[in-house]
């Protein structure tokens, strides 16, 4: 029997879960809900799943197994607790929330629940990310020198002005990092592991009317002794596609989007011949760098269908909600050492201002 998924707010996003979810075996959309009664009727005809316009009735409806949240960054955790304590298994659009107590409340409340969590980074199922990640584990780089992420994208003032959560402390939680960066200091700290200490500098500089910011650069140190280099921007024309840089020792590998554009490591491995043939014929559309909205959905399916396979399975699925705080949690330290101008040792557990804080840089 196909499980049953309800989405939880239908704005853009939601229909990159419905198409998502259509493509996933075992699995049927069979509810959607927002306070808003068009959005949640636009979503359900075209779908044709029924629409709900109060949580807690579709949460109470026993063919809702999963629900996907897609509500604004700074609305996941109540919608996500509700859905625990009804019973749901929880997939929540990037990021998890925007502080680490929203985010360890989540994941709290899923465990007490026997629920699986599980936070939206379809960057780690493309194959060009998992063929990294394997070159990684068999130890072709040697040791990690340096691992970079740019992000240097493009979004115009209409895009600000089109929702009143977009650029807010309260509801986007951070600017060009937390909004659209997140993905991919998501798959740096994926290939690079955990980061120890974080210089940084913010500005808003491209538009006007938001709180938050639409340029950053942060200089990283890795637990391993590896350096590196986060900058992402939303003012930046055009906008370019994202890219991940890794070196070390006995090889180095970069990532366009989803391409694999450089691939040369010290030892040949039999994989290679196939990378390098593949990077000669695989182009990368513009995937998010100037069109929001010009983003495919096969990553989603990807993912979805790594959840319901580990709920039938019964293990943790592969990015869990831990896996989806790391992210939030260097985004945070970079607003904080922005701030405060000083260097930011991680984890931050030893900062309770900054686990609970509501707001960020230029909020306070």
């Amino acid at each position: 029997m196909a499980m049953g998924f309800g989405i939880i707010g239908c704005g853009m996003i939601s229909n990159f879960h419905a198409k998502a979810i259509a493509d996933v075996d075992g699995a049927e959309l069979v509810a959607c809900f927002d306070m808003v009664k068009d959005s949640a009727d636009r979503l359900a005809k075209a779908t044709g799943c029924t629409p709900y316009y109060s949580l807690d009735q579709m949460l109470a409806d026993p063919k809702v197994d999963v629900v996907t949240i897609g509500t604004p960054s700074g609305a996941h955790m109540d919608p996500a607790i509700a859905a625990a304590k009804a019973g749901k298994h929880v997939i929540v659009e990037k990021p998890l929330e925007i502080t680490l107590d929203r985010c360890d409340r989540i994941i709290a409340e899923c465990r007490k629940a026997g629920v699986v969590v599980s936070t939206i980074f379809p960057s780690r199922f493309h194959d060009s990310s998992r063929k990294i990640r394997k070159a990684i584990d068999a130890g072709r780089f040697g040791r990690m020198t340096v691992g970079d992420a740019y992000i240097k994208w493009y979004r115009t003032q209409q895009y600000y002005d089109s929702g009143a959560w977009r650029g807010t402390w309260a509801l986007d939680g951070g600017g060009a990092l937390m909004n659209q960066a997140i993905h991919t200091v998501d798959l740096l700290s994926w290939f690079m592991g955990p980061v120890a200490e974080i210089s940084a500098k913010t500005a808003l500089l491209g538009h006007t009317g938001i709180e938050v910011e639409d340029v950053a650069v942060a200089s990283l140190r890795f637990a391993s002794g590896a350096l590196g280099v986060i900058e992402a921007s939303t003012a930046v024309y055009p906008g370019y596609l994202k890219r991940v840089e890794l070196h070390g020792l006995t090889g180095s590998a970069m990532m366009e989007e989803e391409d694999i554009v450089k691939w040369d490591f010290a030892e040949a491995a039999p994989e290679d011949a196939a990378v390098k043939e593949q990077m000669a014929s695989q182009k990368s559309g513009g995937g998010g760098a100037a069109d929001p909205a010009a983003i495919g959905h096969h990553g989603h399916t990807h993912q979805f269908q790594d959840v319901v396979d580990a709920i039938r399975e019964g293990r943790q699925p592969a990015v869990d909600g831990p896996g989806g705080r790391t992210a939030v949690e260097i985004i945070l330290a970079i607003y904080k050492a922005a701030e405060t101008g000083q260097t930011v040792k991680l984890p931050l557990d030893g900062d309770p201002e900054l686990r609970a804080r509501e707001v960020g840089v230029g909020g306070l």
